[in-house]
């Protein structure tokens, strides 16, 4: 996709066809047999009240000075925030800003900002890089900007690659660390502007202007907390706490890149190549089964952590169905693409999945 342009992909359903369409009929089946909702229920109420308490009461704690006078403990405690962070990125946020929280769309708007707020980011650019371009484009380079990662690393077979790609696999883990960093510095900006010349804020029914001055007053607000706050109300070096905010960051970042990136940057999953006509193979069903995949589907601690997001084959084949029913999903899908003849990507453990990944990070550095 040329820079400052937008286009479709666009699907050719081959004899893969009927796999989406018997699919579609049995996940249907399921809600209208059980008689639940696609959104969530009280499962997710519940991370709606515990995540934002693992980023909000350690830092009460932090600024009213209850952490012993212990360095240790201080960075402890923003290290804490971190998981807050990614928790509700991963389990309320993502959720909230597919629309499958809830019904009400008020209420999905309201939760997800609150949410993204806590690295300061915008809602508005989040919805375009994800839902529009990263879940209609799936691992097509050139439309899905999350394998296209603009000279830094190399997430596909078919970006050009660089002599400098061939230790991608050791330095990647610091640009990982560096994602809600970058979302709570520049990244913001820097989409805005993109996505302005790309037609997409326009498209979104959004303004530039209206949407430069929403995400100034949120950075002002969330520096305002985050760091005027404890720098006027603590005796703690500067240093500590830029640096103790930074490591909060990375962590929090580099829980978010493993977490998506074991999804779809793996040896297993596909990255279609477009024809002239900006065609690729297969239905819509068809092109997420194979440039997705799950892992450790047994651990349902991580699953809880992590929203459901180790079942990245069901979330990508029904991005609106809120992550609590996406076990139940599992078996249906997978039933549905062993009958059809089709791959079902899993990895059986997080740790077997960030290996596979890291492995296919030196195979891309190495393998023009």
């Amino acid at each position: 996709m040329a820079e400052g342009t937008f286009k479709s992909l666009k699907f050719k359903p081959n004899n893969t066809k009927e796999f989406g369409i018997t699919l579609r009929k049995r996940v249907n089946e399921y809600f209208k047999t059980n008689d639940i909702e696609r959104t969530g229920d009280y499962r997710i109420w519940i991370k709606v009240i515990v995540m934002p308490l693992m980023y909000i009461v350690p830092f009460l704690f932090i600024i009213t000075d209850n952490y012993g006078g212990n360095m240790l403990s201080f960075y402890g405690l923003w290290l804490l925030m971190g998981v807050g962070i990614a928790g509700c990125g991963l389990s309320i946020m993502h959720d909230a800003c597919h629309g499958s929280l809830s019904k009400n769309k008020k209420v999905n708007e309201f939760v997800g900002a609150i949410a993204l707020g806590f690295v300061s980011g915008s809602t508005t650019n989040w919805k375009i890089q994800h839902n529009v371009l990263h879940h209609s484009f799936t691992n097509v380079a050139g439309f899905d900007e999350d394998v296209s990662p603009k000279g830094v690393m190399r997430f596909s077979p078919q970006e050009p690659r660089k002599s400098f790609y061939k230790y991608q696999a050791y330095y990647a883990w610091f640009f990982y660390g560096l994602m809600t960093f970058l979302w709570a510095t520049i990244k913001d900006f820097g989409q805005l502007f993109h996505f302005r010349d790309m037609g997409l804020l326009k498209s979104q029914g959004k303004t530039f202007k209206g949407q430069m001055f929403a995400l100034i007053v949120r950075k002002v607000a969330y520096y305002a907390i985050i760091m005027a706050l404890p720098l006027y109300v603590l005796d703690v070096p500067w240093y500590h706490i830029l640096g103790a905010w930074f490591a909060m960051h990375f962590l929090a970042g580099m829980v978010l890149a493993l977490i998506f990136q074991s999804g779809h940057i793996t040896p297993d999953t596909e990255f279609p190549i477009p024809d002239e006509k900006d065609q690729v193979e297969g239905d819509f069903a068809f092109h997420q089964l194979v440039t997705t995949a799950n892992f450790a589907p047994s651990n349902k601690i991580l699953s809880w952590y992590v929203g459901g997001l180790n079942y990245q084959i069901e979330h990508h084949l029904f991005p609106h169905v809120s992550h609590v029913h996406l076990p139940a999903l599992a078996k249906i899908v997978e039933e549905t693409a062993l009958e059809f003849g089709l791959p079902y990507n899993s990895e059986p453990s997080f740790i077997g999945a960030v290996v596979s990944h890291t492995k296919f990070l030196n195979h891309l550095g190495n393998v023009a």
